[in-house]
């Protein structure tokens, strides 16, 4: 079921894109180097899991990409919604993984890249997902789904 305009708007349908190429690649800058991957501490099944969820990013990432501008079987706005979820779903993810037993955001010992203290809260993972990765995907969402409704 296609609508007569089947497009997405452009602005948030470019935010959308930029997050799903960001979905692909961030996670091997952030995890291929001696914090991650290379980590001699690391059991060889938890090195598994750790390029299982690289490989999840990418395959989102580009699932999003291919949501935004190739499939055209349904309307502009259930691709939107198809798009915005599927992008989501690997950030979201990360959000309650800190829950789990024996999880944190850093392993001991090792030299991770200093991340920046802004406003007296120091930036991580979960601080990046919830300030800046989440809102992105909100805002193309919220650009697009305005001009669409």
């Amino acid at each position: 079921m296609t609508s007569e305009n089947n497009n997405i708007p452009l602005t948030g349908k470019l935010i959308l894109s930029f997050m799903g190429l960001f979905t692909s690649v961030s996670p091997y800058l952030a995890d291929w180097n001696i914090t991650h991957i290379y980590n001699p501490t690391w059991p060889p099944h938890a090195k598994f899991h750790n390029a299982q969820t690289m490989v999840l990013g990418a395959l989102l990432g580009l699932l999003t990409l291919y949501v935004l501008w190739i499939r055209k079987e349904v309307n502009a706005l259930q691709r939107l919604h198809e798009a915005v979820i599927i992008v989501s779903l690997y950030w979201v993810a990360q959000l309650p993984a800190i829950l789990f037993p024996g999880t944190k955001l850093v392993d001991p010992g090792i030299n991770h890249v200093q991340m920046p203290v802004i406003l007296g809260v120091q930036f991580n993972q979960l601080i990046m997902d919830i300030v800046i990765v989440l809102p992105l995907i909100f805002l193309g969402w919220y650009i697009s789904y305005r001009k669409l409704k």
